[in-house]
């Protein structure tokens, strides 16, 4: 059973917002800067990413480091708990690349519109 407090809820507010997903994967390879992500990423705009990142350094899913230097120069890269997230995101991938076709067709083929929460 799911309940509103329930571990796996946790998991799945987690990975359901598009963008912690995306900014998760883009740091698989290592530390980035906020700008490559964002040229990586395409699609998200400055203000959402840093909302993002925000989100997941509170969530011990990735930490920030600042460096002393001028200009100043802020990079973000995965934590062990942010690394532990890349199987079930990696595997979600696989899932929407094999079967994306088919749920646009269900979309296309439904009469009416998705029904919201």
């Amino acid at each position: 059973m799911f309940l509103a407090d329930c571990q796996a809820r946790l998991a799945f507010d987690l990975i359901s917002n598009t963008w912690n997903a995306v900014v998760l994967w883009s740091l698989r390879d290592g530390p980035r800067r906020p700008a490559d992500l964002r040229a990586g990423i395409g699609g998200i705009s400055a203000k959402v990413l840093t909302e993002t990142l925000r989100r997941l350094e509170f969530h011990g899913l990735v930490t920030r480091r600042a460096y002393a230097e001028a200009p100043p120069r802020v990079e973000y890269e995965l934590t062990a708990l942010g690394r532990s997230l890349l199987g079930p995101i990696g595997v979600l991938g696989e899932w929407a690349f094999e079967h994306a076709e088919e749920v646009m067709a269900a979309q296309d083929a439904s009469p009416g519109q998705p029904v919201s929460g």
